[in-house]
């Protein structure tokens, strides 16, 4: 009884005895605790609480967009991903690309998942409309007096609010999605599909939480291009608003380009038209000024698609700019204008779902039919056909030009053709495109590839010049 009594009375000395630590050791271990402690109690809790409240935020603001966010827009991110890799048509292209290249399974579905995670976004609607959207209206503004210069709100509020809306685009310059973004914000919050560029740390956190989902343009990956066209039917199917621009890159030279059928085509083969409308809205954008014209063109002259823009070289225009406004001088870039073609119903063309490449060329028609026509473009195009001129033939070429121009294409400032006429030119002139000389303005040498670029936004909508029209500006006078 003694030996078991003193054996216990060791076991507790033992028990209550000072330990001795390094303070670093003692320091991870709270560490370690506080972290369990978060992610077991804390962090759930919290997490439930920010939850509530944000879906509380997102009913108050449904009812305000024409178009409520959807429950899959909102689904957590990797849930989605999780989704997209079990779902049964991403499974069978698993299975078929292990047998093609001949490895596992579960190889091959870790190389599926990896792209479901290249693919899916993040979209947070605080980052969207609180962040986004501001930055979004300020920056647009900043940059250009922006113009809506076709906009029918009775066509487009008459849409099914339970249809899926697509915003289909030309495409001039990266402020596209801004632009529209801005013009869009009382109506839903656009899916934008954006190609590799934007896929830059910390860009790419951004653009995910916007909603934006990431594609590769020229990838012949069949296993990828499958995980792509099923997210992009889940996400029509779930009703989420998309915007996508179906030539598939910026226009090296200005012109519409002929479209490309990919996106349109995962859209309307995932379409299920007895459930919900699939409903097309084409939109058309222009620029009195392109912020890459330069690099556009040179990569057109170059014939590719490699665009030498630099951080430096964008970091130094920013700069620039910033000065000019601290001094003063700071001048916006003319007009950027939208106009919103007529939409087109699935549901109401059926025939059209079965045949996407009839579809996309459809689109681009009425794209190119709401082609806003701005100061710049329409005086580029005259000087290009006909000048040299001087000013009084420059007005009346320019009043010819657009009494040929239906009254939804033609933003006139002020509605003054003599104005408009003076905008057009100061531009021209302080870039180095036209020149005043003693026949009259003129395109110069190294500003016509950019003339052209400009004039040619608006090509498919002038009629085709006749050689004794460019006449010389002695004539004209």
């Amino acid at each position: 009884m003694r030996l078991a009594s003193a054996a216990a009375g060791c076991d507790f000395a033992a028990m209550t005895a000072t330990v001795t630590l390094p303070v670093w050791l003692f320091v991870l271990i709270l560490a370690f605790a506080a972290v369990t402690f978060a992610s077991h109690f804390l962090f759930p809790s919290v997490r439930w609480f920010l939850r509530r409240r944000l879906e509380r935020a997102v009913a108050r603001l449904n009812t305000r967009l024409e178009r409520p966010i959807q429950p899959f827009k909102l689904a957590r991110r990797y849930d989605l991903i999780q989704r997209l890799c079990y779902d049964p048509e991403v499974t069978r292209a698993i299975v078929d690309h292990a047998r093609e290249t001949g490895v596992r399974e579960d190889v091959a579905f870790e190389e599926a998942r990896r792209y479901a995670r290249e693919i899916v976004p993040s979209f947070s609607a605080a980052a969207y409309f609180g962040v986004a959207i501001r930055a979004a209206r300020a920056l647009s503004n900043a940059l250009y007096r922006v113009r809506m210069v076709r906009h029918d709100t009775e066509a487009l509020s008459a849409i099914d609010r339970n249809a899926t809306v697509v915003f289909v685009m030309n495409h001039r310059s990266n402020m596209d999605y801004v632009l529209v973004t801005y013009l869009a914000a009382d109506r839903s919050a656009l899916s934008y599909a954006v190609g590799e560029w934007a896929q830059v740390w910390p860009l790419s956190r951004l653009i995910r939480a916007m909603g934006a989902y990431f594609i590769r343009r020229k990838s012949r990956n069949t296993l990828y291009r499958r995980v792509l066209q099923r997210y992009v039917q889940l996400s029509t199917a779930g009703g989420v608003t998309q915007a996508i621009f179906p030539e598939g890159g910026l226009s090296l030279d200005g012109a519409l380009a002929a479209p490309k059928v990919g996106l349109t085509k995962y859209i309307t083969e995932g379409a299920d038209l007895s459930a919900h409308d699939v409903v097309f809205v084409p939109v058309a954008l222009n620029y009195d000024r392109v912020l890459e014209d330069r690099i556009l063109v040179a990569a057109g002259r170059a014939g590719g698609r490699r665009f030498e823009a630099r951080i430096g070289v964008v970091a130094g225009f920013a700069l620039r700019q910033v000065w000019l406004w601290l001094t003063g001088r700071y001048r916006r870039f003319g007009y950027a204008a939208v106009s919103f073609g007529d939409p087109v119903s699935l549901r109401a063309a059926p025939e059209l779902a079965q045949a996407p490449e009839e579809l996309a060329q459809t689109l681009i028609d009425r794209i190119g039919a709401v082609t806003p026509v701005l100061p710049v473009p329409l005086v580029a195009h005259v000087l290009l056909h006909g000048g040299p001129m001087r000013r009084p033939a420059l007005q009346d070429a320019f009043s010819d030009a657009a009494q040929g121009l239906n009254r939804g294409q033609m933003h006139l400032p002020r509605g003054d053709r003599d104005y408009a006429v003076e905008v057009g030119l100061r531009t021209l002139l302080k870039r180095g495109i036209a020149a005043d000389t003693p026949e009259g303005y003129r395109i110069t040498g190294e500003g016509r590839d950019l003339a052209a670029f400009y004039a040619n936004s608006i090509r498919h909508l002038m009629p085709e010049p006749e050689a004794d029209t460019q006449v010389s500006a002695t004539a004209r006078s």
